[in-house]
């Protein structure tokens, strides 16, 4: 059976530990919910990005680094501050207290491997939740290992299993000028950028199936209007 004009793909850019990603993906799934009721479907495709590609995950607090990165601790403290508090309105728990820093491409393989066994959002929330609210490193291959078992997911992250695969989709994001995230492809031609509110991201679904078919490139929708709040390609959340 072949796609209804309703139907819509979405390509979303994230990293399990820029906030505003779980904040986006919170708010997109309700939109999702919204959307299905009135008999449209959404296929979800869940891409890779590194706020710190060069982070090591030894255990080094959240808060220290980005301390040490964007001009103090008063600095940092008001950028996930406020975050913290938007969240909460979404009912979301962040916990920067205790957050540990982490390399994500394991994370991202995990998520890969979740995938490819129909589990991939199910291990992205394991992973947010096990960052922001559980404060696990999930840089740590051990850690990694502990959530793939409780997702009864087969992850064997000690070998090169799903590593291929997300460094060329790191590649292909970069190649798509992708520098900030949530970002959200739809169709591969209109890209919403940011934790948009629910309402915009609904309004944007509904758009973009009345204009599926125009020739690819990608475009903003105007259902977005400005960009959302987002963590960049240097690890600076929106504040």
């Amino acid at each position: 059976m072949g796609r209804l004009q309703s139907d819509v793909k979405v390509e979303i850019y994230s990293d399990v530990v820029c906030p505003w990603c779980y904040i986006g993906h919170t708010r997109f799934a309700r939109a999702v919910e919204r959307y299905r009721a009135k008999g449209g479907e959404v296929e979800v495709e869940l891409r890779p990005f590194q706020l710190a590609p060069d982070a090591e995950s030894n255990g080094e607090p959240t808060l220290t680094w980005a301390a040490a990165k964007f001009g103090g601790a008063e600095r940092a403290a008001q950028m996930f501050g406020h975050v913290t508090g938007v969240a909460a309105e979404d009912g979301l728990a962040l916990d920067f207290d205790h957050s540990i820093q982490a390399n994500t491409f394991d994370a991202h393989r995990l998520i890969r491997l979740a995938g490819e066994q129909g589990k991939g959002e199910e291990a992205l929330y394991a992973l947010f939740r096990a960052h922001f609210t559980d404060g696990l490193d999930v840089g740590s291959r051990e850690v990694l290992a502990k959530l793939a078992a409780e997702l009864e997911v087969e992850a064997d992250l000690r070998g090169e299993d799903g590593a291929a695969a997300v460094r060329e989709e790191l590649a292909q994001a970069r190649a798509l000028g992708v520098s900030s995230v949530p970002l959200f492809l739809f169709e591969g031609q209109f890209a919403v950028s940011g934790a948009q509110p629910e309402d915009t991201l609904l309004a944007a679904l509904e758009e973009v199936a009345e204009r599926t078919g125009q020739a690819p490139a990608v475009k903003p929708v105007k259902a977005a209007g400005v960009d959302g709040d987002a963590c960049d390609d240097e690890g600076y959340c929106a504040v």
